[in-house]
């Protein structure tokens, strides 16, 4: 009998993340891979779906509009109940730290099911930043049997809380991930991309969306974008605003009806990677884009004051450049305007991956399970 493995996922960044681990455990025949999605994110998901070219084998469809973290999680638990009754599954694999991760974990846990946590180990040390991330992820750290960190310092990050057993150094799958979206000679669907000067101009790829920048913090980063814009002519702001209601008011508010800032809607992950790639530099409050730019050789400013990813911060590939207005503009200008202090950032080793994290993770998973010899390699920088 091979051994059953559920993958559960419900946004557009766990499921760009997951996507090739779906794919390495179709390929094995020791492994019966079911997909199983919430779609706590539905038309954001659906694209990544498509882009992979994965049908779920259930989907608990639980989008609503103007969701609460109640009515995810409360949803999620309800609706895994009846798959995991149905289906049975050896182990359950959830990926990061949304609020779907830690429902099916827990789910997972009530009946007695094996969870494996892809992107272990993250950490802030602050319950409430990223809010609700960091509790979800802590909480699922304690949930699982299996633990696939991307990195060393988050292995330590777990041995700190007593985890040392079933964990495992696998790079980040996100890098897997890029290997198969970004081309040379590729065509956006959106075609003011396609318009873009890229050589000409300085391309600023932004997203800004996380719960705990609400309010001023998300304020103070509009008014800088604005402010880089108009001081600095050789700029193409590109901002694909996040489908928030919150975000959406905000960001029109301050950056709209400027000619060099472009609000644009939520990209796909193949164009969004095939942006990155060409893009100068990117500012963001998301921790994929963290992983995914340095891959390409892209400096990141984190719209954050602190990061989960301090490993990107000491290879230089990511600076922290806070919520503040003049610290945000600060940063920003000097990589526009000091080329060594932008090679150093776009030239450093990127510390999350080789492009093999999927394999290693599903040996790991084999190697658990005692179908395979040997353990999986890991990853080190």
């Amino acid at each position: 009998m091979p051994l059953k493995v559920m993958t559960i996922f419900g946004t557009r960044p766990e499921a760009v993340k997951m996507a090739p681990l779906v794919k390495e455990l179709e390929s094995r025949p020791e492994i019966q891979s079911i997909c199983c999605i919430t779609a706590q994110h539905r038309q954001m998901l659906d694209d990544v779906l498509h882009l992979f070219d994965i049908t779920p084998d259930y989907d608990l469809d639980i989008m609503e509009a103007r969701q609460s973290l109640y009515t995810i999680t409360s949803k999620c638990l309800l609706g895994m109940e009846e798959v995991f009754s149905q289906e049975k599954p050896d182990l359950v694999l959830v990926h990061g730290d949304t609020t779907t991760t830690f429902s099916g974990a827990l789910a997972a846990f009530y009946q007695k099911i094996a969870v494996g946590h892809v992107e272990a180990g993250l950490r802030t040390w602050d319950r409430y930043s990223p809010f609700p991330e960091e509790m979800n992820r802590t909480l699922v750290g304690d949930l699982a049997q299996l633990h696939f960190c991307p990195t060393k310092a988050n292995r330590e990050n777990l041995a700190g809380e007593g985890i040392k057993d079933g964990v495992f150094i696998t790079g980040n799958t996100v890098i897997d991930a890029l290997k198969t979206t970004v081309r040379p000679d590729y065509e956006f669907r959106t075609e003011l991309l396609n318009k873009l000067d890229y050589t000409g101009k300085k391309v600023i790829l932004v997203t800004c969306h996380r719960r705990e920048n609400y309010g001023e913090p998300m304020e103070h980063i509009m008014k800088a974008l604005r402010r880089i814009a108009e001081d600095f002519p050789q700029t193409e702001l590109v901002y694909p605003v996040h489908l928030s209601p919150v975000v959406q008011e905000v960001a029109k508010k301050y950056l709209s009806g400027h000619p060099r800032i472009h609000l644009i809607q939520p990209l796909t992950p193949d164009e969004m990677h095939n942006l990155m790639a060409r893009a100068t530099f990117v500012m963001t409050d998301s921790g994929g884009l963290q992983e995914e730019a340095p891959a390409l050789g892209r400096p990141v400013l984190v719209l954050r004051r602190e990061t989960e990813r301090p490993e990107a911060v000491t290879a230089g590939t990511v600076l922290l450049a806070g919520t503040e207005e003049e610290a945000v503009y600060r940063h920003a200008a000097k990589l526009l305007t000091d080329p060594a202090a932008y090679e150093a950032m776009a030239k450093a080793v990127n510390p999350y991956g080789d492009g093999q994290a999927c394999r290693r993770i599903v040996d790991a998973i084999l190697w658990n399970a005692g179908l395979r010899n040997q353990p999986p390699e890991e990853f080190l920088v």
